[in-house]
């Protein structure tokens, strides 16, 4: 699980390729998938266990014990505390991702082209007008995801706080 983590990503793509021709698989779009799988799973695999080992197991035993089967369990104690280690290792997975150019370079084929590929080969013919305006609209997103979030967060502390105040009258 904690091999991409250490290991190059010029090894990681070249044994990506090497496994895939061995398997007689044509690349394309579902090697980069399973190419990008590979790369960012054990860092979502650490933020989540990082998350996981804090757990307090006894809020599920509690709920088990009130007659609560597992699946459930699961979905209404579990899931809604680990979620923002989940959408944490979510989002490094899809900036790791996004940001990959080498094993994607090893893992795609004809008619499979990422992003970081389609850049690389504009900037050395020269960029066109279309990257320029891809790469100011990811740079809106994030700022606005951002924005958005940081309001969320102090509507949130107010409301706590707002409730606190409330609490000790």
């Amino acid at each position: 699980v904690y091999a991409p983590l250490v290991m190059p990503e010029v090894i990681t793509g070249l044994s990506l390729l090497l496994l895939f021709v061995a398997l007689n698989v044509d690349r394309g779009f579902w090697t980069v998938v399973i190419a990008h799988t590979t790369l960012t799973m054990c860092f979502v695999t650490v933020i989540v266990q990082s998350r996981l080992i804090g757990f307090d197991r006894s809020l599920e035993e509690a709920a088990m014990d009130l007659g609560c089967p597992p699946f459930k369990t699961f979905m209404t104690i579990t899931l809604p505390l680990i979620a923002p280690a989940i959408a944490a290792g979510w989002m490094l997975a899809f900036s790791l991702s996004l940001d990959d150019l080498v094993i994607a370079s090893f893992t795609t084929g004809p008619g499979a082209t990422t992003l970081p590929i389609r850049i690389y080969s504009e900037v050395r013919l020269g960029v066109k007008p279309e990257i320029n305006a891809i790469c100011t609209i990811m740079i809106a997103v994030v700022a606005l995801g951002t924005i958005v979030s940081s309001l969320i967060t102090k509507r949130g502390a107010s409301q706590r706080e707002r409730a606190a105040l409330g609490a000790q009258v």
